[in-house]
């Protein structure tokens, strides 16, 4: 599991919305971001793209110093597998970076063997057994 965001912290998501379709990306960044709604598609400042982001509920609280809401935002940089296959990434990923197909609202998500670069363990093929499990 991802040790960057605890399940507290991503408690009052609603759900994920996705801006392009994440089946064929290995892997995405995730991050929590400060922002100042609930919802909505927030403004994006990094390099590279945003490729989704979560929607919280009506109870989450703002933060009192800030009145901001904290909420995960997803991303890719332009050195990511998804544009850069052979590159800095092409084996392995970033620490941020979790198996999209493993995320839900309220889930944390994981790295998996596909999003670490390689294919799934021959154990694995062996046994038919698919990632995510």
């Amino acid at each position: 599991m991802s040790s960057l965001i605890t399940e507290d912290e991503i408690s009052h998501e609603t759900e994920l919305v996705w801006l392009e379709e994440i089946g064929p990306l290995d892997y995405v960044r995730q991050s929590l971001d400060r922002l100042p709604t609930r919802g909505g598609k927030p403004a994006y400042h990094r390099d590279g793209r945003m490729v989704g982001y979560a929607r919280l509920s009506p109870k989450a609280k703002a933060s009192r110093s800030s009145g901001t809401f904290r909420r995960r935002v997803f991303w890719l940089l332009p050195h990511d597998r998804d544009a850069a296959p052979d590159g800095l990434y092409a084996k392995g990923a970033p620490a941020e970076a979790v198996d999209p197909r493993t995320l839900a609202a309220r889930v944390r998500g994981y790295k998996t063997e596909r999003s670490e670069g390689g294919p799934p363990s021959t154990a694995m093929q062996e046994l038919g057994i698919t990632l995510p499990l």
